[in-house]
């Protein structure tokens, strides 16, 4: 059916039909007033449009092509005069004048991919979180969790006896388990007079108990039954969602997935979001982002995918970083970002499921990883729990890659973390070709000194085509450039061939798939403002590091280890990292990739009440350093603004290499 068009007469406002279309053909058609901003029709429309500078205009990546219709879009510094010519508009600075239609490329909706459901049969997909619990057990906490089945008999009513259902249970329950206050929430009220007539009284119930002995009976089933405690683990990265579910009474793992982050078309870091947030209904529309776009379908997923009913998961844990945790909760995250920075909350146990419309058993308890600071978050305090640290004598660093780097340096004596903005270069924004890691992205590159021709893996099935680069891609791809000498320590092209490209601005950029190479519509090339972008990242990472330890009269030549985390591709080169300047110039064998230790950490809360408790220890006697505070950072950092870094010293191998 075909909406009618207003004309603006007797002020009324013109509509007009915007057709959104993609490679796979399946288009979306909406419509809009004249005048509406083209990525916040996309927005309300929930067709993803990738805009990690949140739509002002500074980042261009919200490229879409002009396809049929009218668009008033002007020319800006991300477009040249040829791309202007052939279509390409920014999504952030085009309005609504006519009825349009426009192509979204997939690079523009990468980080909105499909879910990626993993196969378990895969032992690179489980084994982080195998070995995570193997090591906390060698550190002496029980995988054990306060979630149990109970099996419970009860006296059959007679008109002898008319004691009501949820009294004769929750006296067989106390009489049983010698438990001191047993509750039964209005879902379990609502079910019990079928549930005990229909197995005679002979039941088996779910139950949590609290180290207090207090039980809380969250489902009801007859004696027959077969029962699974499901428990769903979270960790909310700012740019990507992981989510594992598993049987709460064996730690197996039942299903596992992952998604784009549904807020990241609000801003790519999490001060855009925040001020997001705090618009009218903001706060509303960056929660529905985070749960129903993102969680929700992730457990759908993972639920239909096993045969799992979602109602049956009685338990959730989530690590996310503090913002994170504010928007999932409906919360307010601007003192978060005003001085004197201070959240709601570092830790909190008030959470239901049914508080904030996650679409699992509505009485089931969500863990919240705890807060350290402000830029520290819970998914810090689940990583550090499973690195290990904690048990250790050897001075160990922890790094955690994402939006935000985030550090935690000591050992079984004392531990310090600060966090640092990186942005999201590591998981492909402020990266012309950045996505984040999933299928078509190039996530490891190498390139012949002499002919300059690239040689990739892209993520995805065999032939798969690129259509961009994730993180561990990016820092391969800058390493390469430089060690053969196609770029300078300042990132700026220094070679020609038919790989490198100047625009008419005399802006270089080296083109790693041509189209008829790529999976996309557009050549996938990195230029020298997406080189600058990522070494400001890096030295982001590497200033952190050198002022933290600084802080405390440590030198890098002191670290025993390097635990590096963060799904930003299968694996880091660390060799790379290291030539680049983003990591300290130390013996390889010294750094080890960890994966996603957030979502480990979250699954080992779960699954361990010593664990759960054990997380809690390391936020309260982590001491934290705000690096703003700190005078000497803004130097630090300015000078690791450079290939590999001002100071060559620092960087022994890279200087014999060259």
């Amino acid at each position: 059916m075909t909406a009618p068009v207003y004309k603006k007469e007797k002020g009324r406002v013109s509509m007009f039909k915007v057709t959104f279309k993609f490679g796979s053909g399946e288009d979306v058609t909406t419509f809009a007033q004249e005048g509406e901003n083209l990525l916040d029709v996309a927005r309300k429309t929930n067709v993803a449009i990738d805009a990690p500078c949140g739509g002002n205009a500074s980042c261009g990546k919200c490229k879409v092509k002009f396809v049929d219709g009218e668009l008033d879009s002007p020319k800006t510094r991300h477009i040249s005069d040829e791309e202007y010519e052939s279509g390409w508009r920014l999504a952030c600075v085009s309005k609504i004048t006519g009825d349009v239609e426009v192509e979204v490329p997939d690079i523009a909706s990468a980080y909105r991919s499909r879910m990626k459901v993993a196969d378990l049969s895969s032992k690179e997909e489980i084994a982080i979180f195998e070995n995570a619990k193997n090591d906390l057990e060698t550190a002496g906490l029980a995988l054990k969790n306060s979630m149990e089945i109970l099996d419970v008999s009860m006296e059959i009513p007679t008109l002898d006896d008319t004691m009501p259902d949820n009294e004769r249970l929750v006296r067989a329950i106390k009489k049983q388990t010698g438990a001191s206050s047993v509750r039964l929430p209005f879902q379990v009220l609502t079910k019990i007079a079928r549930v005990f007539r229909e197995s005679g009284f002979q039941v088996r119930c779910v139950v949590r108990t609290s180290s207090a002995g207090n039980i809380f009976v969250y489902d009801v089933y007859p004696k027959d039954a077969e029962v699974v405690i499901g428990g769903l683990a979270v960790d909310i990265g700012t740019t990507t969602v992981s989510a594992l579910l598993i049987d709460m009474l064996t730690g197996e793992i039942i299903g596992k997935a992952s998604a784009g982050n549904g807020q990241i078309r609000y801003g790519a870091d999490v001060i855009n979001r925040i001020i997001e947030s705090m618009k009218p209904g903001g706060s509303k529309k960056l929660q529905d982002a985070i749960i129903g776009e993102t969680i929700n379908p992730l457990i759908e997923q993972m639920c239909r995918a096993s045969g799992f009913l979602p109602e049956h998961i009685y338990r959730m844990a989530v690590a996310a970083n503090t913002t994170m945790n504010h928007l999932m909760a409906g919360m307010e995250g601007d003192p978060i970002r005003m001085e004197p920075y201070i959240p709601t909350f570092y830790k909190t146990n008030s959470l239901f499921a049914s508080d904030i419309g996650i679409c699992i058993n509505r009485d089931a308890h969500i863990i919240v990883a705890p807060n350290i600071g402000s830029y520290v978050g819970g998914d810090i305090t689940a990583g550090t729990l499973v690195s290990m640290l904690w048990n250790r004598p050897e001075f160990s660093l922890f790094i955690d890659l994402g939006t935000n780097g985030e550090l935690v340096f000591g050992n079984s004596d004392f531990m310090m973390s600060c966090a640092c903005s990186a942005g999201p270069a590591f998981e492909g924004g402020d990266i012309s070709c950045g996505m984040r890691a999933t299928d078509g992205a190039i996530e490891a590159c190498t390139i012949d000194k002499e002919t300059m021709e690239p040689s990739y893996s892209v993520i995805g099935r065999e032939g798969e085509k690129p259509i961009g680069l994730c993180g561990s891609g990016i820092i391969d791809v800058i390493a390469e450039l430089f060690r053969t000498g196609i770029i300078n320590p300042k990132g700026k092209f220094v070679r020609e061939g038919k790989r490198i490209r100047h625009d008419e601005y005399g802006m270089g950029s080296y083109v790693l798939a041509f189209e008829e190479e790529a999976g996309s519509v557009k050549d996938v090339e990195i230029n020298e403002v997406d080189i600058d972008n990522f070494i400001r990242a890096k030295g982001a990472i590497f200033s952190a590091i050198r002022t933290m330890l600084a802080s405390i009269d440590f030198e890098v030549e002191m670290i025993d280890d390097v635990y590096v985390a963060g799904g930003i591709g299968s694996g880091i080169n660390m060799e790379n990292a290291v030539r680049i300047g983003m990591f300290p110039d130390i013996s390889i064998e010294k750094f080890h990739y960890i994966g996603n230790s957030s979502l480990a950490g979250a699954y080992t809360m779960l699954l361990s009440r010593d664990a759960e408790r054990k997380c809690y220890d390391l936020a309260s006697n982590m001491t934290y350093l705000e690096l703003s505070t700190v005078p000497s950072y803004m130097d630090e950092f300015v000078a690791c603004c450079f290939i590999p870094h001002t100071d060559t010293a620092l960087f022994p191998s890279s200087v014999q290499e060259s």
